[in-house]
Order: structure tokens, then sequence, then C-alpha cells
């Protein structure tokens, strides 16, 4: 209910305890439903998330030759040390450890390089700034690095 308050001209906002009391219960069951559903999200998101990556990470995986590409299930085929298992015998067993070797080797480089990425750029970042510092001299070369003319 809107009252005016005729001496001082304005509108007063007046409400009676009853209709506040109801706004405030209102507003806390607003509340609660809230803290329920982000306690939900907290509980689904991570497995989602998981979920989520691991397809993205197996849709990316590349297939490997000669068979080593993951199993049906979706498991590389290996025994419990890792190694590949091999139905044909020994000679298929000593192909596919070397495999395994070359696999781990390129991880191993992979994981370097990418570990080496920020000093590479913080070099090719010095390097633009000193380009571009020679670009700002509008083309005056330092008489030491003039060639003499022979005629």
């Amino acid at each position: 209910m809107m009252a005016v308050n005729k001496t001082l001209g304005t509108c007063e906002d007046v409400r009676t305890s009853e209709e506040e009391e109801e706004e405030v219960e209102k507003l806390e069951a607003d509340v609660k439903e809230m803290a329920q559903k982000i306690l939900e999200y907290r509980a689904a998101l991570p497995d989602q998330l998981r979920t989520t990556l691991a397809s993205a990470l197996s849709a990316q995986r590349p297939v490997l030759p000669d068979g080593l590409g993951p199993a049906p299930s979706g498991a590389p085929n290996t025994d419990a040390g890792g190694q590949f298992k091999s139905s044909e015998g020994a000679p298929q067993a000593e192909e596919d450890q070397e495999m395994a070797k070359k696999i781990q080797l390129l991880k191993d480089k992979m994981s370097s390089n990418a570990s080496v990425m920020p000093n590479v750029l913080k070099r090719m970042k010095e390097c633009i700034s000193k380009i571009d510092k020679l670009d700002s001299n509008n083309g005056i070369i330092h008489p030491a690095f003039k060639r003499k003319k022979t005629s």
C-alpha cells in the first residue's frame, strides 16, 4: 500500500509486518533452493567434467599401427606391468616392447618441449622488441655497420 504524506508531499511505502515476514520467508526459501542446486552441481560437475575430458581425449587419440591401438573396450591392450600383450608369441612381444619404448620416448620429448616453451616464448618476445626498436630508428644504420665501397 502506498500512503501519501500530505505535509511533505512524498510517497511512503507502508507495509505491514505480515507482508514483510512473508517476503522474508519467500527469500529464505529461494536461498535454500539455490543452496540445494549449488550442492547438486558441486556433486555432479566433477564427474561430468571427467567423463567429458576422457571422451575428448579418447577421440583425439591416434590409431597405432599393427593393432596396438585401443582395445574395443577403449582400454589399451596391456598387461599388469604396462607392457603390450601379444597372442602371437615372442617376436610380436619384442616388436610391441620396441613400439612401447618409441612411444615413451616420444612422450618424453613432447613433455620436455612443452616445458621449454615459456622460455622460448620469452626469448621470442625479447627478439621482437629488439627488432621493433631497430625499426623505430627509421632506417638509420650505425656507421660501424656500413660497408666501405670498393671501386
